[in-house]
């Protein structure tokens, strides 16, 4: 019996690639990382405030099949095609989250997938 379960909604967009929308490792979740896809698959174009918010409801998606939530999430790795865009970024973020402050990376890509402006990927604890 595998260790490994893997989530997959169709409130997010499907993966690109060969991988997952999330895999349950444990009392842990990691997801792929999001970008502003729609679930149909149609990109969110605009700023990176646009773009940020739909990466967010993908991952409420994500995380809502697992059974879990952002309050959930432990740490969250953004990629950022502009760090000049890290304000906007933040305040989005912060939108999301509120009070609960889990660890994060944000670093500067040179490329993201589809150029798109933003990626995020979480870990969510599932735990008691």
């Amino acid at each position: 019996m595998s260790k490994l379960s893997y989530v997959a909604t169709d409130k997010a967009p499907a993966a690109i690639g060969p991988y997952s929308q999330a895999v349950k490792a444990g009392p842990f979740l990691f997801t792929s990382g999001q970008i502003p896809l729609k679930p149909d698959g149609t990109l969110v174009t605009g700023d990176v405030a646009e773009q940020t918010h739909q990466v967010f409801a993908n991952l409420q998606a994500i995380l809502e099949e697992a059974g879990a939530s952002l309050r959930d999430v432990v740490k969250a790795t953004v990629f950022i095609q502009d760090m000049n865009d890290f304000a906007s970024l933040n305040e989005v973020y912060a939108q999301y989250f509120g009070d609960h402050r889990p660890a994060r990376s944000t670093v500067e890509v040179a490329r993201l997938p589809k150029d798109v402006r933003v990626e995020i990927e979480v870990v969510a604890y599932l735990g008691g």
